[in-house]
């Protein structure tokens, strides 16, 4: 992957060892959030904590420690719309409890936006460019997408996946079963079956579903296991 030189839009300060280019790491591993409006205050919170508690979580760190480099490098990308997607926190190098602390510190002071539509697909597009910019190396790459809602915006999800997919990427979903949505037309079949039809993609691609914004921590963190040790299992864990 080449490197460039970035800031996320919303303002999060590079951290200290976020850019040691062409170093080495197990996974490049991008986690794409819908931040559309479907998703309400109290939904956001959790959904952020869900990924801060995940990352943090001790399981989560043996799995990094048991890798042949003992790293991973995490991106956290928002997206909403077509023409909404954010870089919060640039590529992280984590290798260390420290080091996972301190990205969801992070995580915990970036402002948060709401917008209208659910890109599943300008989401994808964003997290391959994100992918193709990072400052390392990865033995995987992985796009681990999350929502609760199926495509309204922008182009068919379908072919941007099948993009990823001819790159090498590997794309896993985590479908949020949300019973109270806010915004939007609910999905014409179930969440967690149009992940698997039209999201995921790619060697070893699974899902794993959150049964509701409260079961969103569990999900990332036993997704974020199984990614990061590369375990084989069924498509639908």
């Amino acid at each position: 992957m080449r490197r460039r030189s970035v800031l996320a839009a919303g303002g999060a300060a590079l951290l200290p060892w976020e850019a040691r280019a062409e170093e080495a790491v197990d996974l490049l591993l991008v986690l794409a959030v819908d931040v559309s409006r479907s998703i309400d205050e109290d939904e956001a919170r959790l959904q952020r904590e869900g990924y801060r508690s995940a990352v943090t979580d001790p399981r989560v760190m043996e799995a990094i420690r048991a890798g042949m480099t003992g790293a991973i490098a995490l991106a956290y990308v928002e997206w909403a719309g077509a023409d909404y997607q954010r870089l919060v926190i640039p590529w992280t190098r984590i290798s260390a409890p420290a080091e996972a602390t301190a990205w969801a510190d992070t995580l915990a002071r970036a402002p948060r936006v709401a917008l209208s539509w659910t890109s599943i697909s300008g989401g994808l597009d964003f997290a391959l460019r994100t992918l193709t910019e990072s400052p390392f190396e990865g033995t995987r790459s992985v796009v681990d997408v999350s929502g609760d809602g199926v495509n309204n915006s922008g182009m068919p999800v379908e072919g941007v996946r099948d993009r990823l997919v001819a790159e090498g990427i590997t794309v896993n979903g985590l479908p949020i079963i949300n019973d109270r949505p806010t915004f939007g037309r609910p999905s014409p079949i179930p969440l967690d079956q149009y992940y698997r039809d039209s999201v995921i993609g790619g060697d070893g691609a699974f899902l794993i579903a959150a049964e509701d914004f409260e079961a969103f921590g569990n999900a990332v963190r036993r997704k974020l296991v199984r990614e990061i040790a590369g375990l084989p299992g069924p498509a639908i864990g």
